[in-house]
């Protein structure tokens, strides 16, 4: 898994610049001139954590250029975990006891993330995860809401995620292909189980019999028994449930011509260098993101996007969108708060109304199903359906921001395939 002395050395590098660390860096009490310290703790081996802490940075990059925060300069501290909840947990005791880190963006792993949560009550730290889905991180805070207040959730939950993918799958595959069958197949992990409930709940009610749920290892390598068994129950779609595995369930069901469509979540999908990796098998993959690179969900979302190709030679994964705005969430919550002391700074980021890459951000309150959750809906954040085709990544719903309309591989078989 490789050696955290990198991400140490980067977490401490200030201690060289004598100027930039200095006493007094909690509360509200830094001097102008002090950093606003952002750590960001992520998986930087994977897909969708490398886009964390890249988007933060191109966010505080800006930030910066445009005079800071009250005349200070956010530095980003970067902490890689490893996809381990234990690294995380030592990446976030050093960001607050040694680098005094005003607030954390934290994984887009739920596991990591529940991992955290207490941690961040403990030491009064706020933090925001950018792509972490599980409901119990939300459930948490409104069970236990005086110890927990620090944890915001900067993406969508799990069960907002499977209602979106539902709404899309009535328009998409229900009314217009006909299709009535269908198989979930998630992976085996902390935000597939309120996904993967949400699911059995709603593809019916939109009229997609669930014929079989299965839920697979993240370790799983073969997916050809998968396969054999969802083929001999024929169903019109798969609906998926992807994070950690995504490459080579893709890959399989290009080369072994399974006829029926994935359709659903698939999280490496969101970054352009699946289409690499999967050497073109994504053709067709119709999956989830709150934002895309060719749709102006807002006006931020086209020339963030282009911002980070431009800089880091890819797409973002989706996590990407949600960090850069975490950093200016963070920046415009300091500001209002007068400091970074922290709840202040919680209170502050309660009162969050902001347009950024993924719609219009705003949290859920203490007495909802869900604190600090985001509010999903129309005017707030809606979420899309994205389909590799022919190497770019384009929009298929909703319609009024659709850039293209869906379309399969050849060897998948639809009820309107077979009727032409």
């Amino acid at each position: 898994m490789g050696s955290r002395t990198s991400a140490w050395t980067r977490a401490g590098a200030c201690a060289a610049v004598a100027t930039l660390c200095v006493a007094g860096m909690t509360g509200g009490t830094a001097r102008a001139a002090d950093p606003l310290k952002i750590g960001v703790i992520a998986e930087e081996s994977a897909i969708s954590g490398i886009a964390i802490p890249n988007g933060a940075k191109l966010a505080a990059e800006e930030i910066n250029k445009a005079g800071g925060v009250n005349g200070r300069m956010i530095q980003i501290i970067e902490y890689d975990d490893h996809a381990s909840a234990s690294d995380a947990v030592r990446a976030f005791q050093r960001a607050a006891h040694e680098d005094h880190v005003a607030a954390v963006i934290a994984s887009y792993m739920s596991e990591v993330v529940l991992a955290l949560e207490p941690w961040s009550g403990r030491l009064h730290t706020p933090m925001i995860t950018p792509g972490a889905a599980s409901d119990n991180i939300t459930k948490r805070i409104k069970e236990d809401y005086d110890h927990l207040k620090y944890t915001f959730h900067g993406y969508m939950t799990s069960t907002s995620i499977a209602d979106i993918v539902c709404d899309a799958a009535k328009d998409m595959l229900v009314d217009k292909l006909h299709m009535q069958t269908a198989v979930v197949m998630s992976e085996d992990a902390a935000w597939t189980g309120p996904l993967d409930a949400e699911y059995l709940k709603c593809l019916p009610k939109i009229g997609l019999k669930v014929l079989d749920h299965i839920r697979l290892s993240p370790d799983t390598t073969d997916f050809t028994p998968i396969y054999n068994k969802i083929e001999g129950e024929k169903p019109d779609v798969i609906i998926t449930g992807l994070s950690h595995v995504g490459v080579q369930p893709t890959v399989q069901w290009q080369q072994q011509q399974v006829p029926i469509p994935m359709f659903g979540i698939s999280s490496q999908a969101t970054s352009s260098t699946f289409w690499k990796d999967t050497n073109g098998a994504a053709q067709g993959v119709v999956f989830n993101m709150a934002s895309a690179p060719d749709t102006p969900v807002t006006p931020k979302t086209i020339p963030f996007a282009k911002a980070y190709v431009a800089k880091y030679g890819i797409d973002p994964g989706y996590a990407g969108y949600t960090a850069y705005d975490d950093v200016y969430m963070i920046a415009d919550a300091v500001k209002r708060a007068g400091g970074t002391d922290p709840d202040k700074l919680v209170d502050a980021l309660e009162k969050t109304d902001y347009v950024g890459t993924i719609g219009r951000v705003v949290f859920r309150g203490r007495d909802s199903e869900f604190p600090h959750a985001l509010t999903i809906g129309k005017g707030y954040i809606t979420g899309l359906m994205v389909e590799w085709d022919h190497g770019k990544q384009v929009t298929v719903w909703p319609e009024g921001v659709a850039e293209g309309k869906m379309s399969f591989p050849a060897f998948v078989k639809t009820k309107q395939s077979s009727a032409n």
